[in-house]
């Protein structure tokens, strides 16, 4: 692979969930790419977005390309850092007999649906004379090839779909956009809500704080290229099994 120089990333970037990854990850663009208007999109008032954007929302979505096309700039990349693992009336599973159609529908809702009509809702925007990241954080749990404690069914599920769902994208936008990228990212385990009551099983050397995690992953996107296209990666670059 060959680093890219981070000036050469000119144009419009928008981080679509920018929780606590999400928003390092904003940080993180401005600081190594000057030359990019980072926009930060997500679902609640109170954080400063600066779009309005719920991605479980076919009206939101509907009206995304519009939104950015005013902003008179061509749009270089797009990374989906929303998630969902646990909340009130959701919890991962333990076992078989936890497992409820609930929870899998509102787990495949955020975490495989949302990231490729994400991608949808952005192509009217794509040229194929002009270069395009599409970025989305997946997660080592949800490898099939990598699965050896099983547990987490719902989770597990939502995310290995997503990586189908992302791979297929990848094999069609080769064909119709050849300069775009499409990547998914396992950003390791990160201290925020979405890993806070399950961080007492990770030692403390691999718990990443969200500024760290965001400096690892935008390193390593600037290091992918079309012919990369589909990857699967880890933080590091390590290649992970479907």
């Amino acid at each position: 692979m060959h680093p890219q120089n981070p000036e050469a990333w000119s144009g419009l970037a928008l981080v679509c969930g920018a929780g606590g990854i999400g928003s390092a990850m904003a940080s993180e663009l401005k600081k190594q790419c000057p030359e990019l208007s980072v926009l930060t999109a997500g679902r609640g008032e109170q954080h400063g977005y600066d779009l309005r954007l719920d991605l479980e929302s076919d009206h939101d979505l509907d009206h995304l390309s519009e939104e950015l096309s005013t902003r008179n700039k061509p749009l270089r990349l797009v990374i989906n850092c929303s998630g969902r693992l646990h909340g009130p009336h959701l919890q991962p599973e333990k076992r078989l007999k936890q497992v409820e159609r609930r929870q899998l529908t509102e787990q495949f809702s955020i975490n495989s649906i949302a990231p490729v009509l994400l991608a949808k809702a952005i192509e009217p925007l794509l040229r194929r004379d002009q270069p395009f990241h599409f970025a989305s954080l997946s997660a080592r749990v949800g490898s099939i090839g990598d699965n050896r404690s099983g547990g987490w069914y719902a989770y597990r599920a939502a995310k290995a779909a997503q990586n189908q769902l992302l791979r297929c994208l990848s094999i069609e936008w080769a064909r119709r956009w050849p300069m775009a990228t499409v990547t998914l990212l396992h950003p390791g385990t990160t201290d925020t809500d979405l890993s806070k009551p399950f961080q007492s099983f990770v030692p403390t050397e691999q718990l990443f704080s969200p500024q760290r995690a965001a400096e690892q992953l935008v390193a390593l996107l600037l290091q992918q290229t079309p012919e990369q296209s589909g990857a699967f990666l880890a933080w590091d670059g390590q290649s992970i099994d479907w």
